[in-house]
Order: structure tokens, then sequence, then C-alpha cells
């Protein structure tokens, strides 16, 4: 049973405005079950896979002709040389929400993110379930820690 997250509307529109989305959290936090969720019938790879991740290694372009956006890259940390290849193809279509890339290791990731897809890609850190979300009680809104948001949130 998948349960709503809050983010849902976030990621949307961080898909009409960026090539690329980035998803970031923990383990086991969701990211995955969020995009396949949110983002239904898009091709989908994760790197954890040896092969896919051994293509995306050594020929990047046959990568994504095996895999075409859209496209979830699920665990983009264990091959972040495909970033360069992301940030070309996004260039030469200029279509947004083309690329929806999971990782788990926020720190390395958030740097390749700035050196290859800067302007280029829409970031998402996703956490464990919260208490509403758990609840069932919908949020349309980003969290903004300001006394106005939270009265207007209050569940």
């Amino acid at each position: 049973m998948y349960i709503r997250r809050h983010v849902e509307k976030a990621l949307l529109k961080r898909a009409e405005m960026y090539p690329a989305v980035i998803v970031t959290g923990p383990r086991q936090a969701g990211k995955t079950t969020l995009l396949k969720e949110v983002k239904k019938g898009l091709n989908y790879v994760t790197l954890d896979n040896h092969n896919a991740r051994m293509t995306a290694s050594e020929t990047p372009s046959l990568f994504f002709m095996q895999y075409e956006p859209p496209l979830i890259v699920d665990e983009i940390q264990y091959e972040p040389g495909i970033l360069h290849n992301v940030k070309m193809i996004a260039d030469e279509t200029k279509r947004k929400g083309q690329f929806y890339l999971t990782g788990s290791q926020a720190f390395h990731l958030m740097k390749d993110v700035t050196e290859s897809l800067a302007g280029r890609a829409g970031l998402l850190e996703l956490l464990g379930l919260s208490y509403r979300e758990i609840r069932g009680v919908a949020v349309d809104s980003e969290f903004y820690p300001t006394a106005a948001h939270v009265d207007a949130v209050k569940a």
C-alpha cells in the first residue's frame, strides 16, 4: 500500500521547471517508491544492477539508448559520471522532466550535481514518513518554518 507523500506536489513542480529532478535522502525513505508512484510508466533502471552500472560507466551513450528518457535512474551515486551525459541530453533536447535521479549519499552526490547539472536540476530531499503522512492528513504546500505556515497546516 502506497502512503501519499507531502513532497509529491513539489516533485511535480520541479519536473515542470527542470530537465532533471534529484531526490536524495536516507536509505529506505521511499525515494524510489515515490518516483514510481508519482511518475508511473516511466522507464526505470537501478545502478545497483552491475550490468547497468558497467554500461553507464563504459559506454554512457549506449546506456541512454538502452534506457531512454523520460527515465528514473536509481542509486546515481554509484555512477555519477553519467551526470555529464544527462547534462548533454538536457541541453540538446531542452525538455523538462526527462530525468528523475535518486541517491542516498547526498553530500557526494550534491558535489557532482553542482558541477554537472547546475541550473538543470531541481533538488528534493525525502525523509522518513511523517506523522501526518502516516495518518493521511493532506498538506498541499511545502513546509516553511514560519508561524503562518504552521498555523495553516495544523491538524
